[in-house]
């Protein structure tokens, strides 16, 4: 993810938590500068993002304020953010933890193989976490990863964060995810673990997540109560 984009995904929680309510002045750009260490241009694009998104408003004289948002919610999350669950909600200073339901070790079948590009042979972490976002369920999550992309992957860190473990203890970079959204009836699982009812719609988000040379490095889909979770996207032509 670009420097500008981190600092706007940094603003844009800041913001969702009322760090920086409606009406209020965002800190001036050189006060951004200093904080992140980054250039003037880097911070004027994170905040053109933000503008664009109709978070904040800039007049001359006057400064940024931040403005009332009818889509942004404390729950919305924005879908180019790769940077993982934990690591979002610990920018937002919400309190996250994971119930693991399933960690095993198999051999994957045919759609794993094909969203993985393994054989079918080469081994693949089953993980099934329940992510539970203060104190309430929030994210049901199937998982599959490598255990050659991902080795000795053990329980205690998938009770914490996957990522950060990919990323500061196996020097991994996730620089990318393909992701598709879908509606889909409640399942056992999510009726006994998200508390849905049987005719309860579920939100599933299905991805796929590469390497810096493009490997897979994950295959998840994670299911989303209907009324709990939103998800954003930015569309910027030109």
């Amino acid at each position: 993810m670009p420097k500008y984009e981190e600092i706007a995904h940094t603003l844009r929680n800041r913001i969702k938590s009322e760090a920086y309510p409606a009406g209020s002045l965002l800190p001036k750009q050189i006060d951004l500068v200093k904080e992140f260490s980054v250039s003037r241009m880097t911070v004027q694009k994170a905040l053109e993002i933000l503008t664009l998104e109709g978070l904040i408003l800039s007049k001359k004289g006057v400064g940024t304020t931040v403005l009332p948002h009818p889509f942004l919610t404390k729950d919305t999350s924005v879908l180019s953010y790769y940077e993982g669950l934990s690591m979002e909600m610990k920018k937002a200073k919400r309190k996250l933890e994971s119930q693991v339901i399933e960690f095993n070790v198999e051999f994957p079948d045919e759609t794993i193989q094909e969203k993985l590009h393994l054989t079918a042979e080469e081994p693949v972490y089953k993980i099934i976490r329940l992510r539970i976002l203060e104190d309430k369920p929030f994210i049901l999550e199937h998982t599959y990863m490598p255990i050659q992309s991902v080795p000795n992957l053990k329980k205690e860190v998938i009770e914490s964060s996957i990522y950060q473990y990919i990323k500061n203890d196996l020097g991994i970079k996730i620089t990318g995810a393909y992701r598709t959204i879908r509606a889909d009836r409640s399942s056992e699982y999510d009726q006994t673990y998200l508390n849905c009812s049987e005719n309860d719609p579920v939100l599933e988000i299905r991805q796929i997540a590469y390497q810096q040379d493009g490997t897979p490095i994950e295959y998840s889909r994670s299911r989303n109560r209907f009324d709990v979770r939103d998800y954003s996207y930015l569309d910027m032509k030109g």
